[in-house]
């Protein structure tokens, strides 16, 4: 039985009818129920707000819409203003984030790159700073450069080796 009679709103009956559906769909999206009892309430004020707009067509999905829109727009507005604890801070940081000790390796291990690279002779030095530390491609060197594009591909490889062999002496301490 609808809560329409006649064009008017019976909102005791509407409430008797889906407040359970609503309750349940809030609860569901918040995962709080003190949340889905307010948004619960604040549905239905919404659909008592809007009854001279509803078409009279599918009241259940109308109402179930609206008790949606209402969760979603307020975890849109709850998540703005959460302030971050220790424990959302370290479920971020578990979500595939690179973690401090790693951004702080990765940082090292450039600097250890560049000063490797800076160590070179020429010109080998300019290359492999280009090439392995800026990460340009070989065309972008060799367009900045006029440098053909054979003889880049040899002093990369001979950087590459060089680069190589300092880093190993550097690992075995010697």
């Amino acid at each position: 039985m609808s809560a329409l009679s006649a064009g008017k709103l019976d909102l005791s009956g509407l409430i008797d009818q889906y407040q359970n559906l609503v309750f349940s769909v809030c609860y569901r999206i918040t995962g709080s129920y003190f949340d889905a009892e307010d948004l619960t309430q604040d549905t239905f004020l919404t659909v008592c707000q809007h009854w001279n707009s509803f078409d009279g067509v599918n009241e259940k999905a109308w109402i179930c819409r609206i008790a949606v829109n209402k969760c979603l727009d307020y975890e849109k507005r709850a998540g703005r203003k959460m302030i971050p604890t220790e424990d959302t801070v370290m479920i971020e940081m578990k979500s595939g984030d690179p973690q401090p000790e790693e951004i702080i390796l990765a940082d090292e291990v450039r600097r250890e790159l560049k000063e490797a690279c800076e160590s070179l002779k020429e010109p080998y030095r300019t290359v492999a700073l280009q090439y392995f530390y800026e990460e340009k491609s070989m065309g972008a060197i060799a367009e900045e450069t006029g440098k053909n594009m054979r003889t880049l591909q040899t002093q990369i490889y001979r950087a590459k080796a060089s680069l190589r062999k300092l880093l190993r002496k550097e690992v075995s301490g010697g």
